[in-house]
């Protein structure tokens, strides 16, 4: 598919600092992207390699159809967001205790 970067050209790749990240639900095109992705995870490691991820999304508006339509990708990858998905206190304090805990992994 034409759709989404493959996980192999990601390797390498500079990941979003937590405070940067995009909430779940937002819809963006990714860099050579023809169809919009909607983000329903954040901080994503891939199974088969150990390979950490910004972001896991699926195809918009089609969702979630099977594991083979999900893409993990970067925060730098995103050319264009279409829509920022819902924010409120819960998230906010998430991603505190997601930032604290990288933070802890540096030290």
């Amino acid at each position: 598919m034409d759709f989404f970067m493959t996980n192999e050209s990601l390797r390498g790749r500079e990941m979003a600092k937590v405070k940067d990240l995009l909430p779940i639900g937002s819809v963006v095109l990714l860099e050579g992207g023809q169809k919009r992705v909607m983000i329903f995870g954040v901080k994503q490691t891939n199974r088969d390699d150990n390979q950490e991820y910004d972001y896991i999304g699926v195809m918009y508006p089609e969702g979630n159809v099977e594991e083979v339509g999900q893409f993990l990708f970067n925060h730098e990858d995103i050319v264009h967001i279409f829509f920022r998905g819902f924010e409120d206190p819960e998230r906010e304090e998430f991603m505190e205790h997601l930032e604290e805990f990288y933070k802890n992994l540096d030290n």
